[in-house]
Parts: C-alpha cells; sequence; structure tokens
C-alpha cells in the first residue's frame, strides 16, 4: 500500500490513505474516488449543503458487503460539521454535513462510495424542499420502460403546472425531482402527491406501472416509489458515485436524452470520467431543483 499523504484543500489538511487500493472490480482505484470527489465538489455541494448526509461505505471494495453510516464518525476533522436529524431509540442522530471540497475529499477517504440525501434541509426537516419519483425496474424491464413512465408523470405534471428535472440512479433505475422551495410542505403531502400521480400511471399504463411495494408485483413493471418521500428517507444524491462493477455516477440527464432512451433505447448510463466531461460542458442540468418554487395543487 502507499504511504499515507496529507494535503491541502483550501486551507483545511486532508490525509489519505491506500490511495492504491482497488475498490471496483473494473480496476477504479480509491486515489481515483478522491479525485472524482475533489473535480465533482462544485457541482455535487450545492445538493448536499445543509442536509444531514448518510454514507455508504465500502472499504473493502464494491465486490465486498458495505454499510450505512448515519451517525458522523467522532474522528471527524473539527471543520466537518453536523446536524441533528432523523434518529433511533437513542434519539436524534448527528449527521454528516458535506458542504466543502475538503469534507467531499475526506469523505472519499473513508471509501463513502455514495452520498445519500433527504428532501429536507436539516434547518427545516419537517418541510420538503423536492418531491421525488423513483422509477425502480421490476425483472424484464429497463431504464427504457422507466423513461417512458417519466414522460408519462411529467405530461401529468404539466397539466398541473409543475415541472420536474430527471437524473439516473446510477444503478438500473430513473428519479424525477420535482422542486417546491415553499414553506408549508410536508412530507405526508408530497408522498401522498407521488402516490396519487403513480395511480393515475397505473390506469394509463395498465400491467406496465405499480405503486405496490410487494416485490411479487414487479416483474414487468415499473415500481413508481412514491415512499421515498417519507420523513426519514434519503435518495441517492445528483453526481454520486454508485456501489457497482463500475463507478456509474446518479447522473441528472435532460428531457431530450429522456425521450431518445425511451423511443430509441439510447443508454442512460455514465461514469465518473462522463460525468465530469457533462459538467465541463453542460453546467449542473439539476440547478433549478434548488431555487424553482412550486406549489403542489392540493391542501398541505
Amino acid at each position: 500500500m502507499a504511504a499515507p499523504l496529507e494535503v491541502d484543500i483550501d486551507g483545511r489538511t486532508v490525509r489519505l490513505t491506500n490511495l492504491d487500493k482497488v475498490l471496483y472490480p473494473s480496476g477504479f482505484t480509491k486515489a481515483e474516488v478522491v479525485e472524482y470527489h475533489a473535480r465533482i465538489a462544485p457541482w455535487i455541494i450545492p445538493h448536499l449543503a445543509g442536509r444531514c448526509i448518510t454514507f455508504r461505505r465500502y472499504p473493502d471494495g464494491t465486490d465486498h458487503d458495505g454499510f450505512f453510516e448515519k451517525r458522523c464518525p467522532t474522528h471527524r476533522p473539527e471543520w466537518v460539521h453536523v446536524a441533528l436529524g432523523p434518529g433511533d431509540r437513542r434519539g436524534g442522530i448527528e449527521y454528516c454535513r458535506i458542504e466543502e471540497p475538503a469534507a467531499m475529499v475526506w469523505a472519499a477517504n473513508l471509501a463513502a462510495i455514495e452520498l445519500h440525501a433527504p428532501m429536507a434541509l436539516a434547518a427545516d426537516l419537517d418541510n420538503p424542499r423536492t418531491l421525488v419519483f423513483d422509477f425502480d425496474p421490476g425483472p424484464k424491464t429497463s431504464i427504457v420502460e422507466c423513461c417512458e413512465v417519466a414522460i408519462g408523470v411529467r405530461d401529468v405534471l404539466e397539466s398541473v403546472g409543475l415541472e420536474g428535472w430527471c437524473k439516473t440512479s446510477g444503478s438500473k433505475g430513473l428519479q424525477l425531482y420535482v422542486p417546491l422551495n415553499t414553506p408549508g410542505v410536508t412530507h405526508e403531502a408530497t408522498a401522498d402527491f407521488a402516490l396519487a400521480v403513480g395511480q393515475v400511471m397505473e390506469r394509463q399504463m395498465p400491467g406496465r406501472v405499480t405503486t405496490i411495494m410487494a416485490k411479487a408485483e414487479r416483474p414487468g413493471k415499473i415500481f413508481v416509489d412514491w415512499s421515498q418521500n417519507a420523513h426519514h428517507k434519503t435518495t441517492i444524491a445528483p453526481y454520486s458515485l454508485r456501489a457497482r462493477h463500475d463507478p456509474t455516477v446518479s447522473t441528472p440527464v435532460s428531457w431530450d436524452e429522456v425521450e431518445r432512451c425511451a423511443a430509441d433505447a439510447v443508454e442512460l448510463r455514465f461514469e465518473a470520467a462522463d460525468v465530469l466531461e457533462r459538467v465541463g460542458e453542460l453546467g449542473d442540468l439539476f440547478a433549478p431543483v434548488l431555487t424553482l418554487e412550486q406549489r403542489l395543487p392540493i391542501a398541505s
């Protein structure tokens, strides 16, 4: 193993270890994870800042069992701040807040491959800023069918004056975020709305969509997971790596790309290098999710 290395990032000292360790079966190393975290920081941090971040760590690599870590490690640097969030039997949990490039690199050194974020800010856990539709492909389906369903959901949203933005899950599925960024919204209201829209899609695409969680219902269908809007749930953050065979990334995509995927089965799969190239050319396609103010067409 390579000797530990100390690097200075904006005046913060971060100690890096085992940089030559292979973390992905494809050969992607810890050093490459660190580099990706450092380079994607300007685009991912706005989507993490102010939130209770859950790590999914893979110290032995993505071909081994990883673990979710909600409680921010006690050995964190003093400049990695925490926020009190949804807890366990012992009460609230202090989650890490990832708000600067040094914190991204520190997380990479922990082999925090995946970064999961809630829909609400830590300062107002009861008020989700965003509504999410998580399209999960069942057996004998793929992201192509997810895109078809997403287009149908987009049409329903447009009928009630709402806009949404899509990203790949970085695994098999697709997610559609509907920015709200307005006070008074509840997790119950967003979950109810997502379920209602999912049920509309069940009627419009019979036999191809389900909102029922039972896995026996999913073969040949896209599961519209409305429950991701629950108070305690998190979703993979935009631009986060995923723990797969290759270093795939949860990647914001345009509606043109979603339509091409649905029409021509154009693959929506992006690895770390692809995403760095995309943000250099396109910027943050997900930026409107952070600022656009919209209201659900239901009583909150």
